[in-house]
């Protein structure tokens, strides 16, 4: 019985205390503003920087091939 009601005292205090409120709201917004501009630069531009990085190599790859000979 004396931990049932220690366990309410915490959770009672614990859901009155207030602090990293302010935090954590701030933390949900910028999340629902990133999450889709993260989505939408995987989804379209993903595919201009893999194209990019693939040109790097190749090119790194025939010059190396050229240095080679």
């Amino acid at each position: 019985m004396q931990f049932t009601k220690r366990i309410g005292r915490v959770l009672r205090r614990l859901h009155r205390d207030e602090r990293g409120a302010l935090t954590l709201e701030t933390v949900l917004i910028i999340a629902a503003i990133a999450l889709p501009v993260l989505i939408v630069i995987v989804k379209y531009g993903w595919p201009a920087i893999r194209n990019y990085f693939d040109r790097g190599l190749e090119s790194l790859e025939q010059s190396t091939d050229e240095a080679t000979r």
